[in-house]
């Protein structure tokens, strides 16, 4: 049976941490398992629209996030993802604060996975939910130092 290896996650979470995009959103992986994900991000002024509330595009921004990080444990360690579609409502809007994104895979295939995730915001309401259909992209994978998965019989 096959478990998440603890180091692989670490350093998974150092690696996305310190890519360009993650780093100019100021969000972050907070957790991972094998069907789930956790994005956490602190609204600042930057993410504010003309209005004084967080663009949508950053809402839809941790949704794909977070339905992409959900879906990633269960595809083989030399692939890659790719969203090919994103569906989302925005269900209340927020000008601060905490937004966590919890991602959960619902349907995980060779070349195509399936999965959601709902943003919730400092008092644990949900401001946003959607949906993300996903292709695995064979050999583009992240090169880490630490294996995928752990064997454990």
């Amino acid at each position: 049976m096959l478990k998440p290896n603890p180091e692989y996650i670490e350093e998974l979470i150092e690696v996305v941490k310190t890519a360009p995009y993650p780093s100019h959103m100021a969000m972050r992986l907070a957790a991972i398992d094998m069907a789930s994900a956790e994005i956490v991000l602190d609204a600042g002024q930057c993410h504010l629209q003309p209005f004084g509330i967080v663009h949508g595009g950053v809402l839809a921004t941790l949704i794909d996030t977070a339905t992409f990080w959900a879906v990633f444990m269960r595809i083989p360690e030399d692939a890659g993802l790719v969203n090919i579609d994103l569906k989302l409502n925005y269900l209340k809007p927020v000008v601060a604060g905490r937004l966590t994104a919890q991602g959960r895979g619902i349907r995980f295939g060779k070349s195509i996975s399936y999965a959601e995730a709902g943003v919730l915001d400092a008092d644990g309401q949900l401001v946003a939910h959607g949906t993300s259909t996903l292709m695995t992209l064979p050999g583009k994978g992240l090169n880490l130092k630490a294996r995928k998965f752990i064997d454990e019989g």
